[in-house]
């Protein structure tokens, strides 16, 4: 794996565990934010890893987002290649082959957010807090924000936290459902890994064309999902693992997926 600038990554097996690391807030830059891109390409590369939790290092902080330095003197071009890096960065996490866990262990601010927004399932500590407070800085969400949000908890709630700022604490965001558990501070790290087992048990295969289809539920009408579901199911019989997960149940034992 190659050097990334401000994420530390280690693999064990099937998961993969990014853990932000700009101290002090995990702020994102444009250099980091192109590592997440090249990170999640090369991990796309290693059939092995099916699951990648993310988190911040420390206790306080999942991530600030940006660092506002990077638009204070009102370069328009530099702006925009800050919102093309965000975009691209956090596209690829979403689009990431496998499973990707959030481990929202402290403050998720802005850009932090997105990047949490970005990842196909959140869990937080019960003393983290969300926001996306571009807009009281004359900014606005630029990193799928304003298109993540709304689909998780509703239009209503994604404008209190846009056009309102309103910041969410642990437990209103598991009522509202942006974010889909919530445990004890210092236990996320813990609670994703054991998730992330989980997947292990799963053909990679099947993770990968469900999630395209899941995905696809956000963008494309039912009825041609219908079809695709179909599709993708019986491209499932071209590889091996279709017949290794069918026997394995057959046979009482654990599948050993390719």
């Amino acid at each position: 794996m190659s050097n990334y600038t401000n994420l530390k990554l280690t693999i064990d097996h099937h998961i993969a565990v990014l853990t932000l690391n700009n101290p002090p807030a995990h702020t994102w830059t444009k250099e980091s934010l192109a590592s997440l891109k090249q990170l999640i390409s090369e991990l796309n590369n290693n059939k092995q890893v099916t699951a990648l939790v993310v988190h911040g290092d420390g206790e306080k902080f999942f991530s600030a987002g940006a660092d506002l330095n990077s638009f204070a003197s009102g370069d328009k071009g530099q702006a925009a290649q800050m919102a093309m890096a965000f975009g691209e960065a956090f596209e690829a996490l979403s689009n990431f082959r496998g499973v990707s866990i959030a481990c929202i262990n402290g403050y998720a601010m802005g850009g932090g957010l997105e990047c949490a927004l970005a990842c196909d399932i959140r869990i937080a500590e019960s003393h983290a807090q969300m926001a996306l407070p571009e807009l009281s800085v004359g900014l606005l969400p630029c990193a799928g924000g304003t298109q993540n949000l709304p689909w998780l908890v509703g239009e209503g709630w994604a404008k209190r936290m846009i056009l309102c700022g309103e910041r969410i604490k642990a437990d209103k965001a598991l009522q509202i459902g942006l974010v889909e558990e919530v445990v004890e501070s210092g236990k996320g790290l813990e609670s994703a890994l054991e998730l992330a087992q989980k997947v292990a048990k799963q053909s990679p295969d099947a993770i990968a064309s469900s999630k395209t289809l899941i995905m696809s539920a956000r963008y494309q009408p039912p009825s041609f999902n219908w079809i695709k579901e179909r599709e993708l199911f019986i491209k499932l019989f071209d590889g091996d693992n279709q017949q290794e997960g069918v026997n394995a149940f057959l046979e009482k034992r654990p599948p050993q997926w390719k």
